[in-house]
């Protein structure tokens, strides 16, 4: 009798949450949504962002505004998401250097998979090799200057501990060069500085970097991946121009803080989805370098649990630390 006294209780308690989060669903979304993108504006976060934000906007009826908050590879706009009502109303573009960030330092206040709830994954992206055309004209000119001018030649990332840091890591132990990094608080600032010429070298995702490529502005050397991008069918990727090992590539994706109610999670992986599959999304994202990618918060979680697996390994063979 107690026992089945119990299971109506437990019973009871579930369908009361389930009737609960219909409800809020019903109800959401009745204001604007905050997306908090933890890099610069202009950044290839910022890029994708704001091309599947203007139709979920669409879908949604109500505002979804961007609000960038840079700073410490992510861990900042990060934080501030995390501490953030589970309401639905604020929610965070994930991306790879969160789970790199815990892996150089397990005392960051967050992480990804206890303090979120996923809702979808929206693009990934390959990095390419830049430098200022004054620097080289090749790879193999890179590396040979680097070689002979040993800690002269300065590599720029978007900030300690991001992917862009972890593949020059990774760069100058495959090169065996002594190259010195430079990290900044994002890819257009570093950027900017190389087209000043205050660095030489760097590896940003293709979005970012692309106008300044086609202006000549920077130089691509070398793809970083398995294949060319069918968007610089001339350059090589590392492996082809004498580099191999390096196979580095990013995914981006939505999460509200965890506690978000289920319905509210499903109407916005719902609206996702929907904006993914728009033609004229995709085509934004694809001439811009991203490949278009959804898929259930389910499926969005166990990327993370697998990533959350696979860098501390990849961060312990660059030699990573702290800094």
């Amino acid at each position: 009798m107690i026992l089945q006294r119990i299971g109506r209780a437990i019973g009871a308690m579930a369908l009361a949450a389930s009737a609960a989060s219909v409800l809020a669903a019903g109800a959401y979304p009745s204001r604007p949504i905050r997306m908090i993108v933890p890099w610069p504006a202009g950044g290839s976060v910022d890029i994708a962002t704001r091309i599947v934000t203007e139709q979920v906007s669409v879908g949604l009826g109500q505002p979804v505004i961007v609000e960038n908050r840079p700073g410490a590879a992510g861990n900042i706009g990060a934080l501030a998401a995390a501490r953030a009502a589970p309401d639905g109303y604020t929610l965070l573009i994930a991306t790879t250097p969160m789970i790199i960030n815990r892996s150089l330092d397990d005392r960051l206040p967050f992480d990804l998979a206890r303090d979120f709830s996923p809702v979808s994954l929206l693009v990934t992206l390959n990095y390419v090799l830049v430098v200022n055309p004054s620097v080289a004209g090749s790879l193999q000119e890179l590396v040979s200057k680097a070689r002979a001018q040993p800690g002269q030649i300065t590599y720029a990332s978007s900030g300690p501990g991001t992917q862009l840091h972890l593949i020059g890591e990774a760069f100058k132990k495959q090169t065996g060069v002594d190259i010195v990094h430079v990290p900044y608080k994002g890819a257009p600032p570093a950027l900017a500085d190389m087209v000043g010429g205050h660095v030489a070298m760097m590896f940003p995702g293709f979005p970012v970097v692309e106008p300044l490529l086609k202006s000549g502005q920077l130089k691509a050397l070398a793809v970083v991946g398995k294949h060319r991008l069918p968007t610089l069918p001339d350059v090589p990727t590392l492996d082809e121009a004498g580099v191999p090992g390096i196979d580095s590539m990013e995914w981006y994706g939505v999460v509200a803080p965890a506690g978000t109610p289920g319905g509210i999670v499903t109407r916005l992986n719902d609206e996702i989805t929907k904006a993914m599959r728009n033609a004229g999304v995709r085509q934004r994202l694809a001439s811009r370098g991203f490949a278009p990618a959804s898929g259930t918060p389910q499926a969005f979680g166990d990327l993370i649990q697998a990533e959350q697996k696979k860098w501390p390994a990849v961060v312990r063979q660059a030699g990573l630390r702290r800094e």
